[in-house]
Parts: C-alpha cells; sequence; structure tokens
C-alpha cells in the first residue's frame, strides 16, 4: 500500500503570536514550528496501516526550506521519503493544487492529512485536493481501517458519529482519536537523515486570495468574581455589562 500524508508546518500553539510590517507578515522570531496536531494524527495512522499491511509512506509539505527540520522529524517517526514543494503556503487552493499535481502520478491508494491546520483552521484543503483528483474526500475521520480494497471509517457529525465505507484510492482529513501520536525514537531519528527528500518547484495558477492583513483577537477583560449568593449582581453585571442576555 503507497500512502501519501500530507503536513502542515505551523506555530506550536504556546507560542506567543506577533506580527510585523504593518500586520502584514507573521513574526516568526522566537516561535517553535511543529507538524501540525491533526497531520501527527493522520501520519501515527499511516504508520499503523503500514505496519499492519505493508507499503511505503510519503510526507508531502508546501514549505520553504525552514520546514525542513519538520519534515526530517515525519521521517525518524516512519515515513519512507519526503516532497517539499518549495513555495510559501499562502492559500488553500493553491495548497491543494500543489498537492494534486505531485500526487496525480504516484499511484497513491491512500491519501491523509489533517482535517485542519492550526494556523489558518481552513479545513478546505482535503476536499480541494479529492475534488482536484477526481476522489472521493472525507473528512473529519475519527477512526480508519482497511480491508482490502475498502476502507471503513467513522466520522464526526453533528449530534453523533457516521460510520462510511469507500473503495480505495481516497483523500480523508483526520482527527483524534485515529491514532495516538508517535515519538521519534533514536533509530529513526538517525534513518531520517539519510532518507530521500525531494524537493520540486510548485505548478499551476498560482494563489487566488491575497492577505491584506493579520489582527490579533482583543484582549480579554478583568474577571470579576461574584458571591455565590449575590445572583442579583450577577444578572445585572450579565445584563448591564457584558450584554449576553
Amino acid at each position: 500500500m503507497k500512502i501519501l500524508v500530507c503536513i502542515t508546518h505551523v506555530p506550536d500553539t504556546t507560542s506567543r503570536i506577533a506580527f510585523t510590517d504593518g500586520d502584514t507578515k507573521f513574526d516568526t522570531n522566537g516561535v517553535q514550528f511543529i507538524i501540525g496536531p491533526y497531520d501527527d494524527y493522520a501520519l501515527a495512522r499511516a504508520v499503523e496501516l503500514k505496519e499492519q499491511l505493508g507499503g511505503s509512506i510519503t510526507v508531502l509539505n508546501v514549505g520553504g526550506a525552514e520546514t525542513e527540520p519538520t519534515i526530517r522529524k515525519a521521517l525518524a517517526i516512519g515515513a519512507d521519503d519526503a516532497i517539499r514543494v518549495n513555495a510559501e503556503p499562502k492559500d488553500s487552493f493553491f495548497v491543494a493544487e500543489q498537492i494534486a499535481n505531485a500526487a496525480k502520478d504516484g499511484g497513491y491508494d491512500l491519501i491523509l492529512m489533517g482535517r485542519e491546520s492550526i494556523d489558518f483552521n481552513g479545513g478546505m484543503v482535503h476536499g480541494m485536493v479529492g475534488e482536484l483528483l477526481g476522489l472521493p474526500s472525507i473528512s473529519p475521520v475519527m477512526t480508519l481501517d482497511i480491508e482490502g480494497d475498502t476502507a471503513k471509517m467513522a466520522r464526526e457529525i453533528e449530534g453523533g458519529k457516521e460510520y462510511l465505507e469507500v473503495k480505495l484510492p481516497f483523500v480523508a482529513g483526520c482527527q483524534e482519536p485515529i491514532a495516538e501520536w508517535k515519538i521519534p525514537n533514536m533509530r529513526g531519528i538517525m534513518s531520517a537523515r539519510t532518507k530521500p527528500l525531494n524537493v520540486v518547484e510548485p505548478s499551476g495558477n498560482g494563489e487566488n486570495t491575497k492577505l491584506e492583513k493579520y489582527e490579533l483577537p482583543p484582549a480579554k477583560g478583568d474577571v470579576k468574581m461574584i458571591d455565590a449568593e449575590n445572583v442579583g449582581e450577577l444578572v445585572s453585571l450579565l445584563k448591564n455589562e457584558a450584554k449576553v442576555i
């Protein structure tokens, strides 16, 4: 089985976010970057499927040279080789187009990625990749099992779960609890240094949107503690100050 896992290079969730150049660029100074947490779930499940069924895993990232340590971590976790599309991933369609162009001749049985990235939280790329490749796309996938040429999975829907079956190949946007995150061991870290990482130039029509400005959410206000017995004051504050009732 050939599996393609698409990973993002995103700031750690504990990073302090700031912007430069008139709030038009993300300030990367002092920021620790990681594999997108939802992509980590996809990669972990891919490794489990490879151990169970055999085959190979290719990881793909759209990004500059600065993303290569993140790609090497994915190789250390269990991927066999990697592709880096040498472009800044500013636009969801642009990213999807690069993934589709890289995947169309790869003969992949399964294309996995996170349900969304944690920097822009668009949740659109998997659907676009499926459309561009003419493949089914399912998200958010919470369980995934392969039996022959059929994938069986459960996904989260409003108010419950939906159980689906689909023929391979297809595209899946993954989330917990599809697998447990995997930590690379020393052997994996050492072997990752020599695994192939193929850098390709972007192709397609380019970006369809333009970033104008970033803006941080407003700062949280002070917390007011209300005595448990003073319900009247609580109601008054909720009505007149917070204006939520």
